[in-house]
């Protein structure tokens, strides 16, 4: 990983209960309404929101409906039909969503027994920006792999990325889910914060190559109350407010 020094000021981290907006679209969907209530069925409908400030680069990944700071939830669900719109939250107003990072993917669980979930990370040496993706859309530069199959994925899928950002192999990684192993996808995210860079760094696969920024994404017959994260590498350090857990359930 990259750390040179740069100063910058973390968002702010009051408590929010924003309601959450649909990118693009009207208001609708509330993910913290969806924490609440049993979420179930073979859809699963994974949204990734990512987050830029005005001015600056920063970008931040979230995948779960509820964490310390629902002003960036995100819509991820199970359900039983698949989601027609992005639903991401409303930011804290100087971070907001932004496309076409910031996307969905629904997939259908009952179509193999693996859920084959690709993170890819994506670094830029001269914004000193990180940036992460899960879902398959968002183009091909963005794109990864993530899908349902018969047979675990081995490999990380990633896009090459464009521009300034170039692939990360040490911080992308796949985890193949057995999704007979249990009633819950429990899908965490950890956010991570380098205060010198002025960079967040989610991670939502336990990589393996660097187990500093594991996370306790897995499925299992027991819901996950909180996240597993690493500890982070002393520069980049865990942010609790912004790290989370949901336990999706099929049934």
């Amino acid at each position: 990983m990259h750390h040179k020094g740069r100063v910058g000021t973390w968002l702010a981290a009051t408590l929010s209960a924003a309601a959450l907006l649909l990118v693009p679209g009207p208001a609708g969907a509330d993910a913290h309404a969806d924490h609440l209530r049993p979420l179930a069925g073979d859809i699963l409908n994974l949204h990734q929101c990512v987050y830029a400030p005005t001015p600056g680069v920063d970008y931040l990944t979230t995948v779960v409906p509820r964490s310390g700071d629902n002003r960036f939830a995100a819509g991820t669900n199970t359900a039983a039909a698949p989601d027609r719109d992005l639903s991401c939250g409303a930011g804290d107003g100087n971070f907001t969503a932004i496309r076409p990072w910031a996307s969905f993917q629904s997939l259908d669980l009952s179509s193999g027994r693996y859920l084959n979930l690709h993170q890819c990370v994506y670094y830029s040496e001269l914004q000193h920006d990180h940036l992460t993706v899960v879902v398959s859309r968002g183009g091909g530069d963005w794109g990864t792999g993530t899908n349902v199959s018969n047979t675990p994925d081995t490999t990380v899928e990633c896009g090459p990325g464009r521009g300034l950002y170039s692939l990360v192999p040490l911080l992308s990684d796949v985890i193949a889910l057995d999704l007979g192993a249990g009633r819950y996808v429990n899908l965490q995210q950890c956010q991570y914060y380098a205060g010198s860079l002025a960079d967040h760094f989610t991670t939502v696969v336990p990589t393996r190559r660097d187990g500093r920024f594991t996370t306790g994404t897995k499925v299992s017959n027991t819901a996950a109350a909180a996240p597993a994260c690493g500890r982070g590498d002393g520069n980049f350090n865990l942010v609790p407010l912004l790290s989370g857990t949901t336990a999706l359930s099929r049934t």
